[in-house]
């Protein structure tokens, strides 16, 4: 898909479910919830079906670092830097492509946000996974769920990182902050519509939008 500013395109409509109970946004709620099997269905969105480039999807893994603090749950998220080939400048997890020396998506998402923000392995306690989701850009990313305690250290990869900041979970897991917006495409392409979530300076949209819409979904049914 071409370069655009989703920042420019207009809020089409809100999601609008009802937030997350307080009584799920614990530790130990969080883990029960992952080692349960509860039916549930994650959510097929446009850049899921539009895909950019052909041929089997890259296997990659993220991490969602669920930071435990006092005042109540946070995401732990990136800011790519501008010069990046894939998603520049976008807002990320931590994670990317699986190399071969990895045994699992868990040993992609833990090698990897080691490699680019400096969080030992050590730090996370890993509860589960969800669903793979498939970008546009042809990946097939597994989302990693980790819960970390403080006090740790994070320490950005210059080369990838630009920045590294936290969301509330209850900001996240509120259907009334989830925006949809919609792009017309070139070369007859049609319409895209995607998921955005701004919070405060922050614009987080795309595939880690769409991957928090999933865990919303999870973690309500």
């Amino acid at each position: 898909m071409a370069n655009f500013d989703p920042l420019t395109l207009p809020i089409e409509s809100i999601a609008g479910e009802a937030r997350l109970d307080a009584e799920r946004m614990h530790a130990d709620w969080l883990r029960r919830r992952f080692a349960e099997s509860r039916p549930w269905s994650p959510e097929i969105n446009d850049e899921q079906r539009v895909r950019q480039v052909t041929g089997a999807p890259r296997p990659a893994a993220v991490l969602m670092p669920i930071i435990v603090r006092d005042e109540g749950p946070t995401l732990l998220f990136t800011q790519r830097t501008a010069d990046l080939k894939d998603h520049a400048g976008q807002i990320s997890f931590p994670g990317g492509r699986t190399e071969l020396s990895d045994v699992s998506p868990v040993d992609t998402a833990l090698r990897e946000t080691e490699e680019e923000i400096g969080l030992a392995r050590g730090h996370i306690e890993v509860i589960g996974s969800l669903p793979e989701y498939f970008t546009g850009t042809g990946y097939r990313v597994t989302p990693v769920a980790g819960l970390v305690r403080p006090p740790f250290e994070v320490v950005p990869d210059p080369r990838e990182v630009a920045e590294i900041f936290e969301v509330p979970l209850a900001f996240l897991m509120d259907g009334m902050n989830h925006q949809r917006r919609t792009i017309e495409l070139p070369n007859d392409l049609g319409r895209r519509t995607f998921y955005t979530m701004p919070y405060q300076r922050f614009f987080i949209w795309g595939a880690t939008a769409g991957m928090l819409r999933n865990l919303f979904h999870f973690l309500r049914s």
